[in-house]
Order: structure tokens, then sequence, then C-alpha cells
């Protein structure tokens, strides 16, 4: 016998309509009108939208990162996802120079081992290609690591050089796999840091003011160019302004295989209204890129409407404040760069997105689960609700009401970067693989149940 999950509205990112859902096992095995309970488990979801489970595919789990580690692991972080309604995440394992990715692919495992409360896959990042580098990638994609993250930012630390960068870009256009670029001008950005630091300007703010939207727009036009000349696809991640956003536009307007995230605090704060304190405070908001002017938020909202911008995730890399953000007290460059997001990324983005009018409900779904699923070699085993694929469901109370905080949220983090924020909206049930993990905010099940997803290289299919 089985789950039937009933009298709900099943939500995906082509339809809306009332259907069943049977669960048999971990799997799918029906959706449609009238079907039989036949002993069955029933369970009721009359008011209540059937979603298929969020993917967040940009998360820091576990990160070294500044002389410190990120404040979740992936027990604390797989299960504030979870109550949030997301069934699955994408977390970046790090190669180190010198060594061989496959020992960051053992050390990340590893770091999953006995504690991942939702099935996970990751990505690489790579620091050095070495003589056998491009080798290390085909093997990675052996392993199901489908893609791999280059930063064109931080110098001396992850930056790589545009030769690295095109040389990983040609090769994922033979083995199929996608680049995930950060794209900024780490170069030039450390000349303004380095000045404004002589000058005796020490504040979290200019960590943001050192870092201009034109340096995120100029390095994005160069990795969708080098994209080009290798023939390969390119991500973008957590853009975060308008100028940016034009570059992806324009290369997606020449048919270009050019994607792009945005993260809720891209879209929900600002630079104006948010890091206003004139005091340490601010370093809760230092992150990479960094917060902009209001002025870009319409823009990024309208980036996600007409499919400018896929995929929304949260680069959830939190630090506490009080023992970790403080090592930068006297010097912004030294604050840990990151910020908590993972728990609330689903009911951010259906109340300011969809309750606000800016988004469809379909769209909410393609953005959050379907689009992330298709872009990053999950689909159809998740991101659908659909027969054979895995019984990640979330069942959704689009009236419920919630307020973000600190003090209940479940993330192992001091502070909340959208502290106070009502929404509207909220996971009420949440299975993985058929199994009820998250009743009403409270998570049931056990670490380490997540399985390590291995994902398929997509080849030419990207247009």
């Amino acid at each position: 016998m089985g789950l039937l999950i009933e009298n709900g509205t099943v939500v995906t990112a082509e339809k809306t309509f009332p259907a069943s859902v049977l669960v048999e096992g971990k799997t799918i095995r029906d959706v449609r009108a009238g079907i039989p309970r036949d002993g069955h488990t029933v369970v009721d979801a009359t008011g209540l939208l059937i979603l298929p489970g969020g993917i967040d595919a940009h998360t820091h789990l576990d990160m070294p990162f500044g002389g410190t580690t990120s404040a979740d692991d992936f027990e604390t972080g797989t299960r504030a996802a979870a109550i949030g309604g997301t069934t699955t995440i994408v977390d970046f394992a790090i190669q180190a120079k010198g060594t061989k990715m496959r020992t960051a692919l053992d050390t990340w495992w590893k770091k999953a081992e006995g504690k991942a409360c939702i099935d996970y896959g990751l990505h690489m990042i790579v620091t050095d290609l070495g003589t056998s580098g491009l080798e290390d990638m085909d093997d990675m994609v052996r392993e199901g690591v489908a893609s791999f993250k280059l930063f064109m930012a931080y110098p001396g630390v992850l930056m790589v050089d545009d030769a690295t960068i095109f040389k990983a870009l040609q090769q994922t256009a033979k083995n199929g796999a996608l680049i995930c670029m950060h794209a900024e001008n780490g170069s030039v950005i450390d000349v303004i840091v380095q000045q404004a630091l002589a000058a005796g300007k020490t504040a979290p703010i200019y960590h943001a003011l050192t870092r201009p939207t034109v340096a995120e727009a100029e390095a994005v036009q160069r990795a969708i160019a080098m994209a080009e000349m290798a023939g390969a696809p390119v991500y973008i991640v957590h853009l975060s302004s308008e100028d940016a956003l034009n570059q992806v536009r324009e290369a997606r307007d020449r048919g270009l295989p050019a994607f792009a995230e945005t993260c809720p605090q891209y879209l929900l704060l600002s630079i104006e209204e948010t890091m206003n304190h004139h005091s340490f405070e601010d370093a809760k908001w230092v992150f990479t890129p960094p917060l902009r002017e209001k002025k870009n938020q319409p823009k990024l909202w309208d980036g996600l409407r007409h499919d400018h911008l896929q995929v929304v995730s949260t680069d959830h890399c939190p630090f506490c404040f009080a023992d970790q953000k403080i090592l930068g007290v006297n010097d912004f460059t030294k604050i840990p760069n990151g910020g908590p997001g993972i728990e609330n990324r689903m009911q951010l983005i259906h109340h300011h997105g969809v309750n606000e009018g800016r988004i469809s409900l379909n769209r909410f779904v393609e953005i959050t689960s379907t689009a992330p699923a298709r872009i990053f070699g999950l689909y159809p085993k998740k991101g659908a609700i659909a027969a054979g694929s895995d019984a990640d469901l979330v069942l959704w109370d689009p009236h419920a009401e919630h307020v973000i905080s600190a003090k209940t949220h479940a993330m192992r983090v001091d502070y909340s970067m959208f502290e106070g924020f009502r929404v509207r909206g909220n996971a009420r049930q949440v299975y993985s693989r058929g199994e009820l993990v998250v009743e009403n905010g409270k998570y049931l099940s056990k670490a380490g149940r997540g399985r390590y997803l291995r994902r398929a290289a997509r080849g030419g299919a990207w247009q």
C-alpha cells in the first residue's frame, strides 16, 4: 500500500490543477483526479498546494573561509532547508591548490556522511588545473559532479586567470558539464579595496562600496564571451545588479546558452535601507557580490519574470555575528563573507513574488525547483510531480502567516538577514523520497538519511 495525498492543488512549472498524488515507496506512481483509496494511507491536502520539493543549487555548508568555517554543517543546514520546503541542495566542494579534485570530493562526501537530512549534489570549485586538471574534470563528471565553479574574484585565494577559465570551458564543451562563474573583476576590485583601506575606510559598508556593479557586469560579459569562444554554456551565480543582468539578457537574446541565478537578498534588501546602522552591525550583510542600490530590485524581478534569470538560490554561507563576523571589526576585508538564507528562500519568494503579483505561482515553482533541476542534471527525478519522479513533495499552505526571526529559525546562526519579515505562505508538510520529514516546522526524521545525487551532464541539450 502507498501514500495517497488527495484534495490538494498540484502546482508544476507548467500548470495548476486539482489532483491526487499517489506515492509508493520513494517514488510518485500516479498524479490524477480520482485515484481510488484502495487501502492507501490518506493525507488530506484540502486548501493546500502540492509543490515539488525546492532545490537550492547554491549552498556552502561546513565551508572554510577567512580563517573560520561556515556555521551550518550538513546536518543543521539541510535540516533548516527541509523545514523551509527545500528537499535538495547542491553544495560546493573546494579543490585546494596543488591537489586533485578527487581529494576535495572525498572530503565533502565525508562532511555530509551521517549528517545530510535531505538529498544533495556537489559542484566542484576549481582553483588549479595544473598538469592533470582537465582529466580531473572528466573524472568528476563520471562521479556525478556535472558542474564546476570558477572565481573571477578573490585574488590569491580562489581567483583563477582567464586562460584557466577558457581551458575549463573548452573541457566542458567536450564532457557536457556546466561552468558556474563567480563574476566580478577581482583585480580591479582589489585595487579599490586597498585604496579604501589606505584612506582609513574600514567599516563594513565599504565592502559594498568597493565592489561596483560595473565590475560585476564586466566580468559577466567576459565570462560569456569566453564561453562563446569555447562553444560551451555558462551559468552566472548570485547575479546582483541591473548592469550584470543586461549582459546576460543580451547574450540570451543572441541565442547563447547563458544562464543566471539571483538570490533573495538581492531581490529584497538594499544598501540604502539595510546597511544603515553606521556601526559594525552592518557586517551581518557582508557577502559577495554585496547589497546593491534599491533601484536594481525591480529589474531583477523583471529578469525572473521574463526568463532572463532562471533560478533563485540562496548562496547560504552563514557566519555568526558574535564570534565570526567580529573577526573584521577593524578591517572590512577580514569579515567572513556570507549570510544565512537556506530556510527562508521559499517563503520569501512566494510572498514577495506570488502574493505581490511579481511572478505567477507556476513561475515560482520553476525558479525554485524545476529550472535548477533541469540545469543541473536532476530532472525529472527531482523538480517534477510526475510518475517516476522522486516523491519530494511540499504541502504548502498559501495562507499561513510566519514572522522570520533568529529566535525561531533552525539555522545555526545568531541573526537573520530578514529579521522581522512577515510572510504569507509556508510549508506545512515536507516529504523527501516519500518520507514525511517535516510537519508544522518540526523536523521529524534523522540526520544522515540524505543521499548523494550523481547528476548527469547535459551535453548539447542546452537550448
